[in-house]
């Protein structure tokens, strides 16, 4: 397949020794192919805290790596001629219709928020997790930011209309609950909630039947636990598979409410390497592939030069960012991963996919990512032709 297998070898034994044996991921599955073609399936350390060892059809909370999903899910209406990038937001749901920008909560924003901006993260939302201002803390007062809400998708959207805007939508990139929103939009054009498209329009065609927002009662064993690492650096357990908070009923988040495991993740991945079709199902059209793939931000600034400088998956220095995920302005690879330290990626000239699992909140604690991607592209001795 074109690959060192010794330096394979060596960066699973990188990975392992520096991150679980050393105790500082929990455990970790890695998947990777190339040409569709699995390289390597590497499962290593524990599943949960007491002990069990991890499974290679383990579950996982992929948090973030939703939002490629959901994404696709509106690519797929707006082929339908449902709706276009550039339909204004209140179109779909008019309680945006009186959204002011700034902590002040007076000026209007100067232009309408666009269904592009929900995608590429432009609209001016936050996360509540930014802890950087006064609007970020009162979506964290609001509970805007837990995982677990109870609310239904018009509470969320009632509840985040009365909070401001950042900044006028187009002006920055902010990563935020835009993905979120953008499920809503999914729901009401297609009368269903979120669960059902994702289901009967996605994960069935593509046979991803380990992927949902509820952890069924027949699946419970396979869940891993979730750490969160704290400021003192000592890992406890956030969320036990066993009683998951995935099992009940909650907010279906379009962001980031979605349990999945890596065969899974893998055959939609391979479906957006081969342009929108898997196994002879098409979901898109090649176009819309190439529509997500492209650095979509405005004038085709990186994040570096976009960014508000609040929280971020990427690393900002020449990525852009396109329909759904983040992409190397170099290379072309696009990307994304979640807040449980969940990732993938997809090179499509190299014809790689790579799907990393483990169970870390924040994302951030390791540069595990990097030494990954960078450890593969240094095992590369054939290339291939785009």
């Amino acid at each position: 397949m074109g690959m060192d297998a010794d330096r394979l070898e060596a960066l699973v034994d990188l990975l392992d020794r520096t991150y679980v044996t050393s105790g500082k991921l929990p455990h970790m599955q890695l998947l990777l192919s190339r040409d569709e073609v699995p390289l390597m399936s590497i499962v290593r350390g524990e599943a949960r805290a007491k002990g069990d060892p991890l499974r290679d059809d383990a579950l996982y909370r992929i948090a973030s790596m939703t939002k490629p999903v959901t994404s696709v899910a509106f690519m797929m209406l707006m082929e339908q001629g449902r709706v276009a990038l550039d339909t204004p937001v209140t179109d779909v749901i008019p309680e945006f219709a009186d959204l002011r920008v700034g902590r002040a909560n007076r000026a209007r924003p100067k232009r309408a928020m666009q269904m592009i901006d929900l995608l590429r993260h432009t609209s001016g939302l936050t996360y509540g997790l930014q802890r950087q201002t006064p609007i970020d803390a009162r979506y964290r007062k609001l509970g805007l930011d837990e995982f677990q809400q109870k609310r239904t998708s018009d509470q969320f959207i009632a509840d985040l209309a009365t909070l401001p805007l950042e900044f006028s939508p187009g002006e920055r990139w902010n990563y935020s609950v835009s993905t979120d929103v953008l499920g809503v939009v999914v729901e009401r054009l297609t009368g269903l909630d979120l669960e059902t498209v994702f289901r009967d329009r996605i994960f069935g065609p593509l046979g991803m039947a380990d992927t949902g927002f509820l952890l069924p009662a027949d699946k419970v064993d396979r869940m891993t636990d979730a750490w969160r690492l704290g400021a003192d650096g000592v890992r406890t357990v956030g969320d036990h598979g066993a009683r998951s908070g995935w099992r009940r009923e909650r907010f279906l988040s379009g962001g980031g409410g979605l349990v999945s495991c890596a065969a899974d993740y893998h055959r939609f991945a391979r479906m957006l390497l081969r342009g929108g079709e898997l196994d002879g199902v098409r979901l898109l059209q090649p176009q819309a592939i190439e529509q997500m793939r492209s650095n979509r931000l405005p004038g085709g600034g990186d994040l570096s030069t976009m960014s508000s400088g609040m929280f971020s998956e990427a690393d900002y220095q020449g990525v852009g960012f396109g329909l759904g995920f983040a992409m190397g302005l170099a290379g072309g690879e696009y990307y994304w991963g979640g807040v449980f330290s969940t990732y993938f990626w997809i090179d499509p000239v190299e014809r790689l996919i790579g799907i990393f699992m483990t169970q870390l909140l924040p994302s951030s604690a390791y540069p595990v990512r990097a030494q990954l991607r960078q450890g593969v592209a240094d095992a590369i001795v054939e290339k291939r032709r785009s």
